[in-house]
């Protein structure tokens, strides 16, 4: 997920869970009707020592009774929900970011692109062995224990409330463009709540809403962006290119360097995973969905950086801060490039908070199911876990105030730096089940040829993620292990719990 933080450049990122079972229906994780039963616990039972990655997983969960607030997710929505959360606010500053290391930052993106549908593969082929809400989550915990499920659980969610302060303060940034507001705090906070609170709201009304809010937030977004991106085209100079390696550098290190700006703008691959338990045929549907969502937000990266870099002039594009403000007024002329950007900027914020918003919830949601976090979070109305929409609301809420109130420099993109690295931890743990999966006796459930196939992708994937990491730095990684091990305490609470209930 590509998120707009309030530093030009500076990246931020981006599980899930099972719903209550209804009255005599299956637990989630038992077995299908007419299955041979493995030794799969209880839903109040403590996790044994070896997790059951043969478990059968059924095709959807139960689920609370439907109603015409609450639908599964189709096809288009699940890839709406993918592209409009890989594609926030960040790409508008993209171009901008990786001029100064020249155009071989578009071989960057290429093998960034690769990397990432790697990804996307792999959370497809894990969410049909495994097609639950929850994505990272399940399979980590149906991989290695409750202890790695939290892990993910929690970093997760850690990541997404945090990044959704971090896209309100973008957003207010781009508003203030067209409405000027930062020259009153209570303006500024105001504005910023407004644009965290519109998203919570919708996905409170249910999952029908959520799904229709997202395919008009990503045709509004989608559709100018590509605009913009085919009709550089016709004004292409490629005098306007500059140098293909303007950094002086090595050529690795140059597209090192470009790689660790763009890793993050493809956080939010999982979000079709993540949501599975409400996407409906998940086992075809969510590996589509994702493949299908991430193709399509490289298509737009990849075009709109090409098309700004042979429109702009490159002597102008190092020094621009709105490269399709500028791109814009040369193609059309006058100055109202701006202006247009900046809507369309708001609009592809709104989108990712929206899709954002319900995945953060889905995470302590899975997690408090299995009593790895408190109970609360399993209350769900209309398909959405509201409690926990409304914790992840209103902790946004918080850290935004504390942005604009604090007076101190600097902590607020520190922790938008850390969630880039908490973001990686359910990528890492997640490409490191389905290797497991791979390697622990399941081959009679696998052709020889697609074993070998989704052993490389495997393994694509992880170093992927690994990569993920690297380009968080080592001050991120540092603080991030920080927050990741905080929840540490939480889950020794909340397994001794659970200890004491069964």
């Amino acid at each position: 997920m590509s998120t707009a933080t309030p530093a030009p450049g500076t990246p931020a990122p981006r599980t899930s869970a099972s719903p209550t079972p209804a009255p005599n229906a299956p637990a989630a994780n038992a077995p299908a009707p007419n299955t041979p039963a493995p030794n799969t616990p209880a839903p109040n039972a403590p996790a044994p020592n070896a997790p059951a990655a043969n478990a059968p997983a059924p095709d959807a969960e139960p689920d609370q009774q439907p109603g015409k607030h609450a639908r599964r997710f189709g096809l288009p929505v699940a890839t709406a929900l993918v592209m409009g959360n890989i594609i926030g606010g960040g790409i508008f500053l993209l171009p901008a970011s990786v001029a100064p290391f020249g155009t071989i930052s578009l071989v960057a993106f290429a093998v960034l692109t690769l990397g990432a549908i790697a990804l996307a593969l792999v959370f497809g082929r894990l969410a049909h062995r495994l097609p639950q809400t929850g994505g990272p989550y399940v399979y980590a915990r149906a991989a290695f224990g409750d202890f790695a499920g939290f892990l993910a659980a929690w970093s997760y969610w850690i990541t997404a409330w945090v990044s959704n302060a971090a896209l309100a303060v973008a957003a207010v940034g781009y508003l203030d463009v067209v409405v000027p507001v930062h020259e009153s705090t209570a303006a500024t906070i105001a504005a910023a709540l407004a644009f965290q609170w519109l998203p919570g709201l919708a996905n409170l009304a249910g999952t029908r809403y959520v799904g229709a809010v997202q395919v008009v937030a990503t045709v509004l977004k989608f559709v100018p962006l590509l605009l913009v991106a085919v009709g550089g085209f016709f004004f292409f100079d490629s005098a306007n290119l500059g140098p293909f390696q303007a950094s002086g550098g090595s050529p690795l290190g140059a597209v090192s360097a470009s790689a660790a700006i763009l890793l993050f703008s493809y956080l939010g691959v999982e979000s079709a995973a993540v949501s599975a338990g409400e996407v409906r045929d998940p086992r075809r549907t969510v590996g589509r969905a994702t493949v299908l969502g991430t193709l399509g937000a490289a298509a737009l990266y990849l075009l709109g950086t090409l098309s700004v870099f042979g429109t702009v002039a490159h002597d102008k594009l190092v020094t621009s801060t709105a490269p399709f403000s500028d791109a814009t007024d040369i193609m059309f002329g006058g100055s109202w490039g701006g202006v247009a950007v900046a809507c369309m900027a708001m609009v592809s914020i709104l989108g990712a908070l929206n899709g954002w918003t319900l995945l953060s919830a889905q995470a302590p949601y899975a997690a408090a199911r299995d009593g790895l976090f408190p109970k609360v979070f399993t209350v769900k109305r209309r398909g959405v876990p509201t409690v926990g929409v409304v914790v992840t609301v209103v902790l946004a809420s918080l850290l935004t105030v504390y942005n604009y109130t604090a007076g101190t420099q600097g902590v607020f993109e520190m922790l938008v730096l850390v969630t880039t690295f908490t973001a990686t931890v359910p990528y890492l743990l997640s490409t490191a089940a389905q290797i497991y999966f791979l390697l622990s006796g399941q081959r009679d459930k696998v052709s020889r040829a697609r074993l070998v196939r989704d052993g490389v992708l495997a393994l694509a994937a992880f170093g992927f993620s690994l990569w993920l990491v690297a380009g968080s730095g080592y001050a991120a990684v540092y603080q991030g292990v920080l927050f990741l091990f905080a929840g540490v305490l939480v889950y020794a609470v909340m397994a001794a719990r659970k200890g004491r209930a069964a």
